[in-house]
């Protein structure tokens, strides 16, 4: 898009602000410098349609491929834990660039797969607010990342019974809104702001990534979700973005208070999940 042109060379240009090239850090640390770490400049580029062969996206791509491990976690830099979320960020972004079939993806999406805890979605081993009987649960946000490298295979979305169970778990958590997990996911006013392009947990990435599950749009606690971020449509059915992340705040593509004709792209792939499950 020519008039994002603008956006995309504003993360070209920070490729080496974070120490090395490719947007990672010292030691080919991928997860510094959020959201224009290696993972988050990428998915950015992603979404402002920047392919795979371009070789600064290349480069990370590949960084994170060589972070694989056999296990299935993703080391994001030399001395980084191994947390289901961290992991599951970095397969996303691997995932959105058709990386699916990879190696790493692959070995990551077995440990998913074998990792889901039995109540659904996957939890950290640590935490840093206390351990109240709320941290005994899945993380929310953790949970919808790894759903979001799930949704690529499409015979994992339905009868697979991980993943039905974390889709449940994620419904359940639009139902309680309460604080769960290590890091207190909860579902509050911020939650509720329209966020794009899809980096945290919000209710429009929420919906997006459960769109890709029939599990989930059968149920009527996502058709509330589903209204609910309706009601950030202009009169010409476009999305508003109400919260970007601060430091995207001028970028064209997903600027407060405009239409976004990037994120009215994303919701319209909701309506074909739909349709699809129909």
């Amino acid at each position: 898009m020519a008039k994002c042109a603008a956006d995309i060379h504003a993360i070209l240009d920070r490729r080496h602000k974070n120490g090395a090239d490719h947007w990672a850090g010292p030691d080919n640390k991928v997860y510094v410098g959020s959201p224009f770490s290696t993972i988050g400049a990428l998915c950015l580029l992603h979404e402002l349609g920047v392919s795979s062969a371009h070789e600064a996206v290349k480069g990370g791509l590949d960084l994170i491929q060589a972070a694989g491990r056999d296990d299935g976690r993703i080391r994001l830099g030399p001395k980084t834990p191994m947390y289901p979320c961290y992991t599951g960020e970095a397969a996303r972004t691997l995932c959105r660039y058709g990386l699916k079939d990879s190696p790493v993806v692959q070995n990551s999406l077995a440990y998913f797969l074998e990792s889901a805890e039995d109540a659904g979605g996957w939890r950290c081993s640590f935490s840093k607010l206390g351990k109240g009987p709320e941290t005994q649960f899945a993380n929310p946000g953790a949970t919808l990342y790894i759903l979001d490298v799930i949704r690529h295979f499409s015979e994992l979305r339905s009868g697979n019974a991980a993943v039905d169970n974390s889709v449940a778990f994620l419904l359940n958590h639009w139902e309680t809104r309460k604080p769960l997990g290590p890091c207190h996911w909860g579902i509050g006013e911020k939650f509720l702001k329209l966020e794009y392009p899809f980096v945290r947990y919000n209710i429009f990435y929420f919906v997006y990534i459960l769109s890709h599950f029939p599990t989930a749009t059968a149920d009527q606690r996502f058709r509330a979700a589903l209204e609910l971020l309706q009601t950030k449509l202009d009169e010409d059915g476009q999305i508003i973005v109400e919260s970007p992340h601060r430091a995207l705040s001028k970028f064209e593509f997903c600027r407060r208070g405009d239409p976004s004709e990037l994120a009215t792209k994303r919701y319209r792939e909701i309506l074909r999940n739909l349709n699809e499950h129909a």
